[in-house]
């Protein structure tokens, strides 16, 4: 019996997420040494699906299609509004969490229901389908 997807996105998702764990953020940056939201979204999804985002979060934005928070899956992605013109982005990983690059503690899993995201938390996508 062939796994279902969402239970191998999510071992996918957490394998990438234990290599870059704690990795510090980085505007603009792209490797161990310091990652931001977008390129952390990036590897992940390169990493763990062997699939190609656009590097920037207004890019990523685009992608996929827009679901409702309660269908969220492994693998969708999460977008926030952190300040007016600001965004940021992550990974969702399941039970009401997601992997992202947070400019306080590095890459991190947060969970959605946490007062500041549930504050901020903007749209979520699907790209894998």
């Amino acid at each position: 019996m062939k796994p279902s997807r969402p239970l191998s996105a999510l071992a996918d998702l957490q394998q990438v997420y234990q290599r870059w764990r704690g990795v510090p953020y980085r505007f603009g940056g792209e490797s161990e040494q310091g990652i931001d939201c977008s390129a952390f979204t990036q590897t992940m999804y390169q990493e763990a699906f062997g699939m190609e985002l656009p590097r920037s979060t207004y890019e990523q934005v685009l992608l996929g299609r827009e679901i409702d928070r309660s269908e969220l899956r492994p693998g969708d992605l999460v977008f926030f509004r952190t300040g007016r013109s600001t965004r940021h982005n992550g990974v969702y990983v399941g039970n009401g969490k997601f992997a992202h690059a947070s400019s306080s503690v590095g890459v991190t899993i947060s969970s959605l229901d946490n007062v500041y995201w549930r504050s901020r938390y903007w749209q979520a996508r699907r790209v894998l389908d």
